[in-house]
């Protein structure tokens, strides 16, 4: 997990270290990597080491880190599915934006990557994460489906609900928009809002 020392990646990690997931938790600083992997049961790496040789890597850096860390490593991910929950958003006076951006983090990752990519847990915060499942569904889309299979298996364990696959890639565009609006409901309403689809078999 790329920049699993940060709040969400930390609440994410300790989520799949319960659920009985092997993580390596990767950042710059080799040493902060195996002191805050430590805090929740997971291995510690730079982040070169910590996407060798793992069935996924999650991208969990921050929104503004997240292209120039996964260039700095698309040789060290080489062919590995990558899955991307970054949402890059604007905080003003009125609320939280969306990228202007025509295109999510996502497609511009895959753009960037030898990688199948796929996007997804959006919908989820650090805070939601913290107790246990977060209470809800969590949303994947992607184009490889692969590597789309491995990012729902990963999100089935992290939520409450069911992991359910949002379509292509380009969807992402919405996922990542997602975000925005939940930060806006809950600064609004001082929770910790989820996401629940009603009316699938």
């Amino acid at each position: 997990m790329v920049g699993g020392t940060g709040d969400f990646g930390l609440a994410l990690a300790r989520r799949l270290v319960d659920a009985g997931e092997d993580v390596v938790i990767g950042s710059r600083d080799a040493e902060r990597a195996r002191e805050k992997a430590a805090e929740v049961g997971a291995a510690g790496a730079a982040n070169e080491d910590a996407v060798r040789g793992v069935g996924l890597v999650v991208l969990a850096t921050k929104a503004d880190a997240a292209l120039a860390t996964a260039a700095s490593l698309a040789d060290a991910i080489a062919e590995t599915p990558v899955l991307s929950v970054a949402s890059e958003l604007t905080f003003t006076k009125q609320g939280v934006l969306p990228t202007a951006d025509a295109q999510s983090i996502a497609e511009r990752l895959a753009g960037l990557l030898h990688a199948p990519v796929s996007a997804g847990l959006h919908s989820l915060a650090a805070s939601s994460l913290a107790d246990g499942p977060a209470d809800g569904d969590a949303f994947v889309c992607g184009d490889d489906p692969d590597a789309k299979e491995l990012a729902l298996a990963l999100a089935g364990k992290v939520v409450t609900g069911r992991a359910l696959d949002a379509g292509p890639l380009a969807s992402a565009r919405a996922l990542e928009g997602m975000t925005a609006v939940i930060v806006n409901l809950n600064r609004r309403y001082k929770g910790h809002a989820g996401v629940r689809v009603t009316g699938l078999p």
